[in-house]
């Protein structure tokens, strides 16, 4: 192999270490700030202004509900609409929490309760929304109010908010807090509004979803509105999804969905070509830049480190152990060879005695010497004398005596001429010399396959030698079938681990048909009820078997390790004799650099353009977000295609408004008045490139030359909060407001219509 070609390759697997060490972010979640102090100031402000112009602002969000005074220019509360309650039977009391105070106690986490259906904005836990409000209230000092609360209230409610809704919120504000009037409205329109808006689109995307309302002189258009079912949540569960399907064999580190909204929030970003960007986004080149590491908590294995000199104390130490453990194994040994020479001497001590010896007395001493008869007592001796014969060779180091050879004579003779004894005696040397012909058989195939292996070896030598280009086609085309061999192994496996493969389903279909009383594979004899059942007369019968055995537990059978093994040692070694004599076949050919991390497109996707070890704490308790960061964001322009979602996109939804709606309404001259001002609100469109994404797919479906302004709010999130609160002073507020006289009049779900509301309907 070219040196050139060595030093490439080097530098395409070792590339890693040029990279500068990777930058960790630490997994952020919902936590515990600080404990908040009840502020008294901001009513005595209040009581000081004219009546009216002074009210409670509350934007009742579902993932924060942020509340303050009209008069200021942001809200005094922000904390997610959740409580959390729970007894201590210890103690004796039951303690409860609200908004961030939940996640102050260990035990309270664990009892969080949202006051919003998860993933809408409809509130459905009416006793959590309540808890909320109470928090919030003392919150803003009025705690000490008799009578309950004696300010006006102006909250946000959801687009197209349900009458009972609208009810259950209107009895907890008029009959448990006795507040004097309640307003509500849509929390975009209150953005639009405070970013002086007046004609155009308003593109909210917030944590529960996605609206889109033409307004036109200020004024919403409620019946052109449409609902996205995809925000903040969504992306976030979504997001949660794609790490634990990436990390399927498991994560150590704990996930859960507050973790994941951080991640969304920190990370991802919308791009501006995604079918592109997601191309090349797993490239290693500049992959180090591209993905994100999130590092969980983990608790690192301390190793104590010794010095030289107790390392070589431990050894010595070791080394001394082992010696007299040695000698005391040495010992036990001689000891047991001295026993076992004593027990040889007595037995032949008691074969001495028997000669001449009449059978009583013969029979008396082998009783004594517990011996059923002198053909034991020979087997006996002989037994101890080989055993002895082994351990002097082995400890003593006395020269190895020749075996005999083992005495077969008996198998000639008739066993009409031999006794009992004789024919038991010739019924183990039938036996010795069935296991001495075994043994000399695989002495004999052992030599042969040496000779054999030898014998290729000089032939392969030769057609080397003599034909290289030939030789060298045979070990390509060799290689080939033993990839493929290792190709289909792998498959079978894939195969049988799918249920639904049809390698699976054939194998079960066996199995079953093994375990029926009538299988339909049988003999025709036996599926008419008859007993003959000729199942394994044709050898192909039993590879049912076969079929059945294969794969059914990959990986415990030694056969199967074996059997990996051998094809993988085959194809080292072709690739040996390839890197050696074929000089177009390089190391980036062989299954090794194939089978190398840095050529895993997997691997970059699960641990980036680093390498990977499993052992090292820190590494498992790391993510790796890459394809996420452009895929989360990606799903509200084509829910479809990405996350499955039955709905039309951000941008086939606009253009409909756009191209269709407005211009059925009033031509294209008044749909031009809406392309003007398209404008962003709400924490989701907080992604970078958002705007400028949706500009070019609007660019993509209205006419050439069409004037198209896509604006973001000055603040997407608190500027909801603002506008209401700058329009609650306002005489248009003060006209919408339903006071708690109208509220005993005319019931719960009375309003009044406002353009920054939700539009009655019978």
């Amino acid at each position: 192999m070219a040196p050139s070609a060595m030093e490439g390759v080097v530098s395409t697997r070792d590339a890693w270490m040029t990279l500068p060490p990777p930058t960790l972010h630490p997994v952020k979640e919902a936590r515990f700030e600080k404990y908040l102090e009840p502020q008294t100031d901001g009513r005595k402000r209040a009581l000081a202004l004219p009546q009216g112009q002074a009210a409670i602002v509350i934007d009742n969000g579902s993932y924060n509900v942020r509340a303050g005074w009209s008069f200021e220019d942001k809200p005094r509360l922000s904390i997610p609409p959740i409580m959390s309650k729970y007894r201590d039977r210890k103690l004796a009391k039951t303690f409860s929490f609200a908004g961030q105070d939940c996640y102050a106690d260990t035990t309270a986490r664990g009892h969080i309760r949202n006051a919003f259906e998860a993933g809408t904005g409809i509130v459905s836990n009416w006793d959590v929304m309540e808890h909320v409000l109470d928090h919030i209230f003392i919150k803003l000092g009025m705690n000490g109010v008799e009578g309950g609360i004696d300010m006006p209230i102006v909250m946000t409610e959801a687009v197209a908010n349900f009458p009972y809704s609208r009810k259950s919120m209107a009895e907890i504000i008029f009959e448990c807090y006795q507040a004097p009037s309640l307003v509500t409205g849509i929390d975009s329109l209150f953005s639009y509004r405070h970013n002086k808006g007046d004609t155009g689109l308003v593109v909210s995307s917030s944590y529960s979803s996605t609206h889109l309302i033409p307004i036109y002189n200020q004024k919403p258009m409620l019946a052109q509105a449409t609902r996205l079912n995809w925000g903040g949540w969504h992306e976030a569960e979504y997001l949660l999804k794609l790490i634990k399907l990436k990390y399927h064999t498991g994560f150590p580190g704990k996930l859960n969905a507050s973790q994941a909204e951080q991640m969304v929030r920190d990370f991802c970003y919308v791009s501006l070509d995604y079918d592109k960007e997601l191309s090349g986004y797993l490239e290693w080149t500049g992959l180090e830049d591209r993905e994100r590491i999130v590092q969980y908590p983990y608790t690192e294995e301390v190793i104590i480190q010794k010095s030289e000199e107790e390392l070589a104390r431990i050894a010595e130490r070791k080394k001394e152990s082992g010696r007299r453990l040695q000698e005391q194994a040495a010992k036990m040994r001689l000891e047991r060879l001295m026993k076992k020479e004593e027990e040889l001497e007595y037995y032949k001590d008691v074969q001495r005695r028997l000669v001449d010896q009449t059978k009583k007395e013969t029979k008396r001493i082998l009783d004594d010497a517990e011996v059923k008869d002198e053909a034991q007592l020979e087997k006996m001796i002989k037994e101890l004398e080989k055993t002895i014969k082994k351990q002097r060779t082995k400890d003593l180091g006395e020269p190895e005596e020749e075996q005999e050879a083992p005495d077969f004579s008996l198998l000639d003779v008739p066993d009409d001429q031999l006794d009992e004894a004789g024919i038991k005696q010739k019924r183990q040397q039938r036996l010795l010399k069935s296991n001495h012909d075994a043994r000399a058989r695989a002495r004999a195939e052992k030599e042969a396959e040496k000779a054999r292996i030898a014998e290729e070896a000089r032939l392969d030598e030769e057609r080397r030698t003599n034909d290289l280009e030939a030789w060298l086609e045979d070990k390509r085309q060799t290689r080939l079938a033993k990839l493929a061999q290792i190709k289909e192994r792998d498959r079978l496996k894939a195969d049988l681990g799918n249920r639904k493969s049809l390698a699976s389903q054939i194998r079960m279909k066996n199995i079953a048909n093994l375990a029926s009383d009538t299988p339909t594979g049988g003999s025709r004899k036996r599926r008419r009820g008859g007993d003959d059942d000729d199942f394994g007369a044709d050898d192909a019968d039993w590879g049912v078997y076969r079929s059945v055995a294969i794969g059914a537990n990959k990986g415990d059978s030694d056969d199967d390790e074996e059997g990996e093994e051998d094809l993988e040692a085959a194809v080292r070694a072709l690739e040996a004799d390839l890197l050696e004599y074929d000089k177009d076949f390089t190391y980036e050919n062989t299954l090794e650099a194939q089978n190398d991390w840095s050529k895993s497109l997997l691997h970059a996707f699960r641990y980036g353009p680093r390498p990977f070890d499993p052992s090292n704490p820190a590494e498992t308790h790391r993510l790796h977000l890459n394809v996420e960061r452009i895929r989360v964001p990606e799903v509200i322009f084509q829910p479809s295609a990405i996350a499955g979602v039955d709905q039309a996109g951000i941008v086939e939804i606009a253009g409909d408004i756009l191209n269709q709606r407005l211009v059925g309404l009033g031509g294209e001259e008044y749909r031009d008045e809406f392309l003007r001002d398209v404008f962003l609100t709400g924490g989701n469109t907080l992604f970078e490139n958002f705007d400028e994404r949706l500009r070019r797919g609007l660019m993509g479906l209205l006419p050439a030359g069409s004037e198209l302004r896509v604006r973001r709010a000055g603040d997407a999130l608190l500027d909801a909060w603002r506008g209401a609160a700058g329009w609650a002073g306002t005489g248009e507020c003060r006209r919408a407001r339903v006071t708690r006289q109208e509220y005993e009049e005319k019931g719960g779900e009375y309003m009044k219509e406002h353009d920054l509301g939700n539009a009655f309907a019978g």
